[in-house]
């Protein structure tokens, strides 16, 4: 049996060793369209901080360690064409175009930068100081540009995870950094109640940010770059030396669309549980296929851990098993200088729409008992169903070292076992009075809710 995985990122290296580590007879063929087969690209910001040296620590697994695994790495290889027909695979690379044939096909291109509409981001580049960061040769293309220019004024286009990373490492290497986030406020996977205590924290780091704000164009003049953009319907502009966009990324189908296969929410290929997308001998997995989430159903959520979920089921059924993709429930953490902050689930507004009878209450419990030193609050944002009880999401903000990132992983656990809000204070935490209290902070937040929407001593 031959498979070929299509992708050198979170997806198509999974699916390639789950059918190695099945399989160790199996013929596997790993297509990558740079020379950097499974880096984290979600690491990048820290490389930039200058946390994590050299780049090439970014490597989860060395070209080697990959080939040990009995896989082989076609690497600056593109797909450009699938033939469903015949089983074929074209690609191209420097010795020009070839056909790979497979018994069983794995795609995991990804997703692509997002230029949200603003005019000039698709004709400006690296040369010119406009950078996006979705790849290595993207990250090797702004760090040259740093070291050439040594730009003092940088501005950043969006305040989401990568945004908001990326920021701390541009402050690391001492640059003025504006930040323009076209929502109410930063971090708008959050309610704005607790993204403002993230904005606090990158103003506090020296950070100018500007909400409300939504760009329309990049501008390359004589003395720099300018950032033209509105401020609540009023034109403002912004110089830069380096500019960096990080507006969202869209599902990379062109592949998969022209061989047929079907786009569902976000513009993203359908698949099923089991990563299959319609067209005979033929799964894909990562950022450019829809996800299956336990409380919404299908939808478009492209998160590194879903990737490698779904990458690993595609390579386990393209060898024939029956595994299913379980679902998300969206999980998601984010350090931003000394805050950290992390959902997991359906935040108020997302629960009505999807239905549910949403209610959320907002709280502070210490990470540990107060009476032992360093005791740091955790603000908390719960969501439940008035009707039902039952737990549907949880949003949390709190200090670097307060396990914020942990304790988000207890309500995601919560949520995807079905529990009730009130169910959360019947767990078993550990608990010790430098790490924890009797009851754990995600149980006083979850009470919290209880109070404020169940009779006394009733149970959902």
């Amino acid at each position: 049996m031959h498979i070929v995985a299509i992708g050198g990122s979170d997806a198509g290296i999974s699916a390639a060793l789950r059918a190695r580590e099945l399989n160790p007879t199996a013929d596997v063929t790993v297509v990558v369209a740079d020379e950097f087969p499974n880096y984290s690209i979600c690491g990048i910001p820290y490389y930039f901080s200058g946390d994590v040296q050299p780049w090439q620590s970014l490597a989860h697994r060395t070209h080697a360690d990959l080939e040990a695994t009995g896989m082989t790495l076609r690497l600056n290889t593109l797909a450009t064409k699938i033939d469903v027909g015949q089983r074929r695979l074209t690609v191209r690379d420097n010795g020009g175009e070839s056909e790979i044939g497979y018994d069983e096909l794995i795609v995991g291109t990804g997703a692509l930068p997002s230029f949200a509409g603003i005019v000039g981001l698709g004709e400006l580049g690296p040369h010119d100081g406009v950078h996006v960061i979705h790849s290595m040769g993207d990250t090797f293309a702004l760090d040259a540009y740093l070291a050439d220019h040594v730009p003092r004024r940088a501005v950043i286009i969006g305040a989401g995870y990568v945004g908001l990373e990326m920021a701390e490492g541009f402050r690391a290497r001492g640059m003025r950094v504006t930040q323009l986030q076209r929502g109410p406020e930063v971090l708008s996977t959050l309610d704005p109640e607790l993204a403002a205590i993230v904005h606090d924290e990158l103003v506090e780091h020296g950070v100018e940010v500007h909400t409300q704000t939504i760009v329309k164009a990049v501008e390359k003049t004589d003395s720099g770059l300018l950032v033209h953009a509105e401020h609540l319907g009023e034109p403002v502009s912004h110089a830069a030396d380096v500019v960096l966009a990080v507006v969202g990324v869209r599902p990379n189908t062109a592949l998969l669309e022209a061989a047929g296969a079907r786009l569902g929410a976000g513009r993203a290929v359908v698949v099923d549980e089991q990563m299959r997308t319609g067209i005979p001998h033929v799964f894909a997995a990562g950022d450019g296929v829809v996800t299956h989430h336990r409380l919404l159903g299908v939808t478009y959520l492209p998160l590194g851990t879903t990737a490698h979920k779904q990458g690993r089921i595609a390579g386990e059924n393209a060898l024939g098993g029956d595994a299913r993709f379980a679902g998300s429930v969206g999980t998601q953490v984010v350090k931003v200088f000394d805050v950290v902050a992390a959902r997991t689930g359906l935040r108020e507004h997302e629960a009505l729409a999807a239905g549910f009878a949403a209610s959320t209450t907002q709280s502070a419990a210490d990470d540990h008992k107060r009476y032992y030193p360093g005791a740091q609050p955790i603000t908390f944002r719960v969501t439940g169903d008035r009707d039902t009880g039952r737990l549907l999401g949880a949003q949390l903000v709190g200090r670097l070292g307060t396990e914020t990132a942990k304790r988000v992983d207890t309500f995601a656990t919560a949520l995807f076992a079905g529990l009730t809000v009130d169910q959360v204070s019947d767990l078993d935490l550990s608990y010790t009075p430098p790490l924890g209290s009797p009851w754990d902070a995600v149980q006083a937040a979850t009470q919290a809710w209880s109070r404020a929407h169940l009779p006394l001593g009733a149970s959902a």
